[in-house]
């Protein structure tokens, strides 16, 4: 059982746990309440909701999902991602569309794992996910432009809101393009050595408060932070009647397979700092129940996040405790900090969401792509990318997903090789060497190689399958009928070097009766035999 599995993890992890252990989570998990806390309040604003959902969500995933995670690791909570995906819910259906799609998608991850469905993840290709990747960095940086530069526009996605500046007009709030540039400049130019004790994103929300605190300028800000876990708008169970939830199912999806992907990428990810593999069915299970229960608090849906999981592996991190000590820090700042951090002006959390968009892209894996001049993976890179930014996330994994499968048919088919030789020893004999996979996409090459040799007036053929590892049901039927035609036209057949794996399809399908009598270990024995016949 599950519960199971979660108790010898447990056991594992706090084996031999002391107060030494506990200092170095505590130490970790307030380095982490440092990164965590500007990009809470980022997320939920970024994500169309407010600040207060973000931090909500922060603390909620940390306890919840931290506390039942696959890994001792992971810490969860609000993303730049998830909230690339809920801006659009959230303009369309409200805080309330954005509370019962996160429930839904939470119901889906226990599906997920239930299913044990998280395996399917590394079966994506690296490029698909490079590419929607950069594609939820390009939406999150258009839906910071109105926060950037204090505009207002129309259109419920990120695209439709730019083209829709055609239409109301953009006029730029100066004070609003400083605080993003502040902001910007300092996340920039804060050396890397000191991020891990005191991150550049915090350091540039402080610096635009004190300036917002001083000067007053009319510029937006984050607004009034409940000191409240339970605020007043958020989920209530009377809204889970099926009519209701029926309308959030397919962004629910997008959600839950976002969560699937970013929470087991970022466990393997930490799994290999840390030397500890996850267990990606229990982290599935976590994701689920803290996305089911977080709405119910007013907070965004949440995911695994690398950035602070690296943070908390990098600063000493020894258990799970790190996540829930990181979430008690989120929690004493919302209601000890709450009164400073509305005044907080919109356009410096732009300036952050911009540098972590252009952080989040995996340049080195890009600039891998384009100077290696790998044209299928540039191709699934890009498609992917633009179907992010255009559509969803599930529309653009079903295309970079689908994409990849014809690239690879189509490779595939290219790679399948036949060649004919002539033994000399006379002229009706050939050997027909055929190399790599044979599947549908390969087949009526071998029809149109042996119809080929008919012409030539070729009596005998010797099919050479040593270099076929794996073949399909479509082309075992390509060959019976190649057998079925040559006995018709009075044409000897054999087969030499069948694999194991191919000889064993030929037997389900019971079309080794028709080369019966006619296999041979090698060309070489089977030339040796015919030539005494």
């Amino acid at each position: 059982m599950q519960i199971n599995n979660y108790i010898s993890i447990l056991k594992r992890e706090f084996k031999g746990y002391n107060l030494s252990s506990f200092g170095k989570d505590c130490l970790a998990g307030i380095t982490c309440t440092a990164v965590a806390l500007p990009l809470a309040l980022a997320f939920g604003v970024s994500a169309g909701a407010d600040a207060a959902s973000g931090l909500i969500c922060a603390i909620l995933a940390g306890i919840i999902i931290g506390g039942l995670s696959g890994a001792s690791y992971q810490i969860s909570g609000p993303t730049g991602a998830m909230a690339a995906i809920l801006i659009s819910l959230s303009v369309t259906y409200g805080l309330q569309g954005v509370y019962a799609a996160g429930f839904l998608s939470g119901v889906i991850l226990l599906l997920f794992a239930f299913f044990k469905a998280g395996r399917l993840v590394y079966f994506i290709p690296k490029p698909v996910i490079t590419g929607f990747t950069s594609g939820i960095a390009v939406t999150i940086a258009l839906g910071q432009i109105d926060n950037a530069f204090g505009t207002h526009s129309a259109g419920t996605s990120a695209i439709g809101k730019l083209l829709s500046y055609a239409e109301v007009g953009f006029q730029p709030v100066l004070m609003a393009v400083v605080f993003t540039l502040i902001a910007m400049l300092i996340m920039i130019l804060w050396p890397k050595r000191f991020n891990a004790v005191f991150p550049g994103s915090l350091l540039a929300i402080i610096v635009a408060l004190a300036i917002q605190m001083v000067f007053r300028f009319e510029v937006a800000t984050v607004g009034a932070i409940p000191r409240t876990l339970l605020p007043e708008v958020r989920l209530q169970f009377s809204s889970l009647n099926p009519a209701y939830l029926s309308k959030f199912i397919s962004p629910a999806i997008s959600i839950a397979l976002l969560g699937t992907i970013e929470s087991l990428l970022c466990g393997a990810s930490g799994g290999k700092m840390k030397g500890e593999k996850i267990d990606a069915t229990q982290e599935l299970y976590a994701q689920g129940i803290g996305n089911a229960v977080i709405p119910f608090f007013g907070g965004i849906p949440a995911t695994a996040a690398i950035a602070r999981t690296s943070v908390a592996i990098k600063s000493g991190g020894v258990t799970r405790m790190t996540s829930i000590i990181h979430s008690i820090g989120l929690l004493l700042s919302m209601f000890l900090l709450g009164p400073f951090m509305a005044q907080i002006p919109l356009a410096a959390l732009a300036g952050v969401l911009f540098v972590t968009s252009w952080r989040m892209n995996e340049w080195s894996a890009i600039r891998n792509m384009f100077s290696g001049r790998l044209k299928t993976s540039i191709a699934q890179f890009l498609i992917t990318m633009i179907a992010t930014v255009v559509f969803d996330l599930t529309v653009a994994i079903l295309i970079g997903v689908g994409l990849s499968m014809i690239l690879f048919v189509l490779r595939a088919r290219s790679e399948m090789r036949i060649q004919v030789e002539d033994p000399e020893f006379d002229e009706i004999t050939r050997v027909v060497y055929i190399d790599g996979s044979l599947f549908f996409a390969t087949q009526e090459r071998i029809t149109a190689t042996v119809n080929e040799l008919k012409g030539q007036g070729v009596k005998r053929i010797i099919f050479s399958l040593r270099g076929v590892p794996t073949i399909d049901h479509s082309e075992i039927e390509e060959l019976e009928g190649v057998f079925s035609d040559c006995r018709k036209d009075g044409i000897e057949y054999y087969i030499c070097g069948l694999q194991d794996e191919v000889a064993h399809m030929f037997a389900r399908l019971g079309v080794d009766k028709h080369f019966e009598g006619r296999t041979y270990t090698s060309v070489v024995s089977a030339l040796d035999d015919l030539k005494t016949k």
